[in-house]
């Protein structure tokens, strides 16, 4: 059972990926996806980081808000021309 409350940290280290403050801000710099690029449909995503994001933004849990912030971060470049869906 996981028992620490999400963070943008810890939902990196569930997908496997580096954690460090550094390391989450260059991804987000280097994943930029338009606005009709859903987050879980990126092609950067592994399957098991896919099934990972998607099952937790259905479940509606707490997950589901880290999703929604880097899902925002990744889509920001592109936030004014309209909103992304999952």
């Amino acid at each position: 059972m996981f028992d620490q409350q999400p963070t943008l940290e810890l939902f990196f280290d569930q997908l496997g990926l580096d954690s460090s403050p550094e390391a989450i801000d260059q991804f987000i710099e280097n994943h930029q996806l338009t606005m009709d690029i859903p987050l879980h449909e990126a092609a950067f995503w592994s399957k098991s980081q896919h099934d990972f994001i998607i099952s937790h933004w259905k479940k509606d849990d707490d997950w589901a808000m880290v999703v929604d912030i880097l899902n925002e971060q990744l889509h920001k470049e592109h936030k004014l021309m309209g909103s992304c869906n999952l």
